[in-house]
């Protein structure tokens, strides 16, 4: 636990004094009961509650501790609801998606996966779902609508060709709309803007993952064959604070491909997926059969509904110190018929 106001913590050190404070005032209570003219009465009506009077005050100064920890503005790190409010999918549909080393084969099960993902997320979560090949579109806009998110996966057919950094550029102007990003290079700029100013000024870039409101999930099986380089692509989500999951699906060994007449080996470009996820303080998940694949998604699901964060818990240490406070008056008035 840390204090975001450490130095209110000096008050603890008056507790001492109080302590001290309320030992002389037992003393002098004792002297002034002995001035009562028998001390076997004073003995006899003090029996019962020898104890039971320094329970109040007991309580008090533990309240008076939890009020002055309050006052230093504790933080822990807990489980919390994660900040992510928009979830784009970034899906592989090259002609390799088609290989069956993975059953029935690696889009069908990406497909699947994706679905079970999309059911899971709270539903005032945005989900868009972007598809990347040969070409790069946003086949559905970001949205709280699960069944048009689910009609997008469901539709997706695969093509020639891998633009992975492309996938990564089309997600993040699904996320921030103002910039403009060209599919066919590496290059993102942003858009014109009106008199008086020709050029909007380019957003400071941010620390890498610090973007709490969106993340993007890529999932490919191959290599990056056309399009913008997707370290390119990585850097430029990181400088939007966005994080890029990626998740590579396949066999260790690659698959043989016949596609339109074409004989080709497929193989995952692991090296390039964690590249990625590390620029952007993400992660990568590794998966070579739909069971696999589906865990993968079933992880992400937990990570982004729940997540570790430092968070101030003032609120409950000023609710203890108020409960003992006022647990502490009302024994007194119970038993002494006054407070402390």
């Amino acid at each position: 636990m840390t204090f975001l106001w450490p130095e209110a913590l000096g008050l603890l050190a008056t507790l001492p004094v109080l302590v001290a404070l309320y030992v002389l005032f037992l003393r002098r209570t004792k002297k002034a009961a002995l001035r009562y003219a028998s001390l076997s009465m004073v003995k006899e009506a003090m029996a019962g509650r020898a104890l039971r009077r320094h329970v109040p005050p007991l309580i008090f100064f533990l309240a008076l501790v939890a009020g002055f920890l309050a006052l230093a503005r504790p933080a822990a790190v807990m489980r919390m609801p994660s900040l992510y409010e928009t979830v784009v999918l970034s899906i592989d549909i090259s002609g390799s998606m088609k290989a069956t080393d993975v059953d029935p084969d690696r889009i069908t099960a990406a497909q699947e996966a994706a679905k079970a993902f999309v059911t899971h997320q709270p539903t005032s979560t945005r989900i868009g779902v972007v598809a990347f090949g040969g070409t790069t579109a946003l086949v559905q806009p970001p949205t709280q609508n699960r069944e048009d998110v689910l009609a997008a996966i469901n539709r997706l057919q695969p093509q020639r060709a891998t633009a992975i950094g492309a996938g990564i550029l089309v997600a993040l102007k699904a996320i921030f709309p103002d910039i403009e990003v060209d599919p066919r290079s590496s290059r993102t700029d942003t858009p014109p803007a009106h008199a008086p100013n020709p050029y909007k000024p380019t957003p400071k870039p941010v620390t890498p993952g610090s973007y709490g409101s969106a993340v993007i999930i890529l999932l490919t099986d191959g290599q990056n064959t056309s399009g913008p380089n997707p370290i390119d692509a990585a850097k430029m989500a990181a400088d939007r604070g966005v994080r890029v999951y990626t998740v590579g699906i396949g066999t260790a060994a690659g698959a043989r491909l016949q596609f339109d007449g074409w004989s080709m080996h497929v193989r995952l470009d692991e090296e390039t997926l964690r590249q990625v996820a590390n620029i952007t303080r993400a992660e990568y998940f590794f998966t070579d059969n739909a069971g696999d694949l589906k865990k993968t998604y079933n992880t992400l699901n937990a990570r982004f509904t729940m997540e570790k964060k430092q968070t101030e818990i003032t609120v409950f240490f000023s609710a203890a110190a108020t409960f003992l406070a006022l647990l502490a008056s009302a024994l007194s008035i119970a038993w002494f018929s006054r407070i402390l």
